[in-house]
C-alpha cells in the first residue's frame, strides 16, 4: 500500500509541477504570479495589490510604478530609455483602473499636471497645484530609423508589417493606426485614438510596450524578443522618437514661448548696445587722431617763425 501511495504522490507532484513554472505573466515580467488552485494562476503586480490581466497590455501607469520598486535583491529594475519628455522616469501615482492621476508629486513635494500618457503638460508647482482633469493624449507620433539598405522596402510591405505588429503584439485594434508612412530610411507612424473602450489596448500603453521593445528592454516575458520582418527581411530599427500631442494644449506652451521671446529680445538689444558702443569708441578714436594731427600741423607751421 506504501509504495502505491508513493507512486500516486509522485505523480501527483509531476504534474503540479510543470503547472507552477508556467505560472508567469506573458505580458508583463515584472508580475509575481502564483498558482491558487489547480489551473489557476494569480499575478500581481510588483510592489502592489494590483491583479495584472496578462491577456492584454498593463497600463504605462502601473509599468513606472513597478519600474521604480526594489526587487527582494534591494536593486531597482533598470529604468526606462528616455521618454519624449525630459522628466524621464518617475514613481506615478495611478488609479485603481491603471490610468494617471491627473496630479503627479515627487518625494520633494513637486507636483505638476500630467496627460493620459503620463507626459508633464503644466508648469512645476507645489503641492498647492490643481490639475482640473485628466486631459486624454489624442495622437501620438513614432518616429524611427532602420539600417541602410541597398534596397529599400515596399512602401505597401511596410504599412502591413507594422499594422500587423500593432496588432498581434500590442494588442491595438488596426483603427487606431490612422497612418504609416515611408520615406527610406525613416518612418513614421501616427496613432490615433480620440475615446478608449475598456475593452481596447491604450495608445499610450502600446507605444510604451513598442519604445521598450525597441531599447532591448521588452516588458514582455524574458524570451519575447521583439523580431520585425518584412517580406521576410528583418526591419532593423536603429532610432526612435515618439512625440505625445494631447486633445488640448499643453499649459506652459505659452510661458516658455514668452520666455523665449523675451531672451531673443533681450539678446537683440544686447547686441545693438554692444554696437552702438563699439561705433561711439571707434568715432572717438578718429577723432582724437584727426586732432593729434592737426596740433603737429599747426606745430610744423609755427616753428619757421620762431627762427
Amino acid at each position: 500500500m506504501e509504495p502505491l501511495l508513493g507512486a500516486v504522490l509522485g505523480l501527483i507532484l509531476a504534474v503540479a509541477s510543470p503547472a507552477h513554472s508556467n505560472c508567469t505573466c506573458a505580458t508583463n515580467k515584472w508580475a509575481v504570479c502564483a498558482q491558487d488552485s489547480p489551473g489557476n494562476c494569480t499575478c500581481m503586480l510588483l510592489g502592489s495589490d494590483h491583479q495584472v490581466d496578462c491577456s492584454t497590455l498593463t497600463s504605462k501607469c502601473f509599468l513606472m510604478k513597478a519600474e521604480m520598486t526594489p526587487r527582494k535583491e534591494n536593486r531597482l529594475w533598470r529604468p526606462p530609455h528616455g521618454l519624449s519628455d525630459s522628466d524621464g522616469i518617475y514613481n506615478p501615482d495611478c488609479e485603481d483602473s491603471g490610468v494617471f492621476k491627473a496630479r503627479q508629486c515627487n518625494q520633494s513635494s513637486t507636483c505638476w499636471c500630467v496627460n493620459t500618457a503620463g507626459v508633464r503638460r503644466t508648469e512645476k508647482g507645489d503641492r498647492s497645484l490643481s490639475c482640473r482633469e485628466l486631459v486624454r493624449t489624442r495622437w501620438i507620433y513614432i518616429e524611427m530609423t532602420h539600417k541602410r539598405r541597398s534596397r529599400a522596402f515596399d512602401v505597401p510591405d511596410v504599412a502591413k508589417a507594422l499594422t500587423h505588429l500593432f496588432e498581434s503584439r500590442y494588442k491595438l485594434h488596426p483603427k487606431y493606426i490612422a497612418a504609416i508612412k515611408y520615406d527610406p530610411p525613416r518612418i513614421q507612424i501616427r496613432l490615433d485614438q480620440n475615446e478608449k473602450p475598456p475593452w481596447d489596448v491604450d495608445i499610450a500603453d502600446a507605444a510604451y510596450y513598442f519604445e521598450k521593445d525597441v531599447n532591448n528592454d521588452s516588458v514582455f516575458d524574458s524570451n519575447s524578443k521583439l523580431t520585425v520582418s518584412v517580406s521576410g527581411d528583418a526591419l532593423a530599427i536603429e532610432k526612435l522618437w515618439i512625440y505625445y500631442v494631447d486633445a488640448k494644449p499643453p499649459e506652459f506652451c505659452m510661458r516658455q514661448l514668452a520666455a523665449g521671446i523675451s531672451a531673443v529680445v533681450t539678446v537683440v538689444v544686447l547686441t545693438a548696445g554692444i554696437g552702438i558702443a563699439v561705433l561711439l569708441i571707434l568715432r572717438w578714436l578718429r577723432t582724437r587722431k584727426y586732432k593729434k594731427f592737426e596740433i603737429k600741423e599747426m606745430g610744423e607751421i609755427k616753428a619757421p617763425s620762431l627762427e
